[in-house]
This record gives C-alpha cells, sequence and structure tokens, in this order.
C-alpha cells in the first residue's frame, strides 16, 4: 500500500513527534481544541500541509470510524526484519525482550499489544505473515502511536523463528493456562513472550519450542483472558523481574 491513514488525535501527535513521513493531514474545520491545536504546531514546524474539511468527507475517508476529527495520510508503514529488534536492544545495552505473537487476529489485540510493548520497554513484536493480522489503520489507531516507536517483524514460519533465537541464547515463555504459575517461574535475562490466538491460543508446533509456560493466576468465574490483557500482566511480570534484578 502506497500510504496510510492515521486516524485520531493521539495517534497523529505520536507520529508527527516520531517524525512519520505525512504528505497532508485532514482536520475538521472549525476544531481548536488542545490536541487539535498541538497537531498544528507540529505539523508546522515538519511543514505538513493542513486541509480543513466537513465531517461528512472525513467520514467517507475514515477507514476505522473513529478518526476524532484528525486523519493523516502517511507513507505506508514498513515491517522491521527480526535483525534490527536485537539490534536495538544491542544499542540499549539491554537483554533483547521481544513479544510473539501466534496468529493474532484481532487488529484491537494487536495495537493494544504494541503499545504495552512499547511502555514495558520491549525491543519489539514478531508476527507471521500468514492467518495473522498485519499493520492496518485499525492497529495504528488502537496503539495510540506506539507503532511509530515499536518496530514490528514478519516471519514465514514461528516455531522455526523460534528454534533460531534459541540458537543465540533467548528463552521463550509461552501464556497458558496449564503452565506454572508466573510468580514461580524466572522471567530474568533475554526473554521472548509468545501469545496466541484470541480463541485457540499458541498452537501446539509453537507451544513445544517454548522453554516454560505461565499460567496468569485466576480468581473469578470464567477462565480466560483477552489476548491483549495477557500479554499486557505478563509483560509487566518480566518488568518486575528485571526491576528487581
Amino acid at each position: 500500500m502506497d500510504e496510510y491513514r492515521i486516524e485520531g488525535r493521539n495517534a497523529v501527535i505520536e507520529a508527527l513527534r516520531a517524525h512519520k513521513t505525512i504528505d497532508k493531514i485532514y482536520i475538521l474545520d472549525n476544531c481548536q481544541d488542545g490536541p487539535v491545536m498541538t497537531i498544528k504546531r507540529e505539523a508546522k514546524k515538519q511543514d505538513v500541509i493542513i486541509k480543513y474539511t466537513q465531517k461528512e468527507r472525513l467520514d467517507q475517508m475514515s477507514e476505522t470510524g473513529h478518526h476524532q476529527g484528525v486523519i493523516a495520510i502517511a507513507a505506508a508503514f514498513s515491517y522491521a526484519e527480526p535483525e534490527e529488534i536485537l539490534q536495538r536492544a544491542e544499542e540499549k545495552g539491554e537483554d533483547p525482550f521481544l513479544i510473539i505473537l501466534d496468529h493474532v487476529e484481532d487488529p484491537h489485540n494487536l495495537g493494544a499489544i504494541i503499545r504495552t510493548a512499547n511502555l514495558a520497554g520491549a525491543h519489539g513484536v514478531i508476527i507471521p505473515k500468514d492467518r495473522a493480522v498485519g499493520l492496518t489503520p485499525t492497529v495504528m489507531r488502537a496503539s495510540a502511536g506506539a507503532l511509530n516507536y515499536t518496530p514490528v517483524a514478519r516471519v514465514n514460519n514461528l516455531s522455526r523463528f523460534l528454534e533460531d533465537m534459541k540458537k543465540r541464547g533467548i528463552w521463550f515463555v509461552c501464556a497458558d493456562m496449564q503452565g506454572s504459575v508466573m510468580y514461580d517461574l524466572n522471567l530474568r535475562g533475554p526473554i521472548g513472550l509468545v501469545v496466541g490466538n484470541e480463541g485457540s491460543g499458541v498452537s501446539k508446533l509453537v507451544k513445544e519450542k517454548c522453554d516454560y509456560l505461565a499460567a496468569i493466576p485466576m480468581q473469578g468465574d470464567i477462565d480466560s483472558l483477552n489476548a491483549s490483557v495477557a500479554a499486557g500482566i505478563l509483560s509487566y511480570e518480566i518488568v518486575r523481574q528485571r526491576l528487581m534484578h
């Protein structure tokens, strides 16, 4: 895709601050609130064209249905290479922390996980090329702009990717209700967190490549969490253990 629509005020602000290549920004006529003024100020610094338009036009352009009166037309997002993600960790002098998603199909989940990855200090997110959602405007919006900062790589075969990374000293922990309670596991050091599909969880082939199975303690009447919530809880257990180290 030659261009990419970034929708929503926060997402557009973060894209500008990350110096994403933006061609033009469409803003709802007469909109003057704080976030819109921030967008105008950042756009001016970077000589980005602003066009004022009516709500009907923005509604027609919107791919998410939640444009909040702002749509930016940007150069398409490109996927990173896994090697670039490992390089980020090396440049920061940190043990690699990857989040690997096994066929996550909901764009809202992917966006929320990218947002969590950024805030938890993960160096990147890995997704498979087939049977999984890719980078879309909905993912961008759900990431609240984190997609501008956190690289996402696509690989052909997740289980082979895990095998290759294990040879480089990375351990993998898989979110699984049948696993050990996450507090009982040592999640320090170079690590990859594997989270599965919304319905079926992590596939058998991928699970077999993982070193640990981690269960989130549950006290309620239902037995599963949304994929992005599970990823968030486990990511912050990794953060907690790193901070204690």
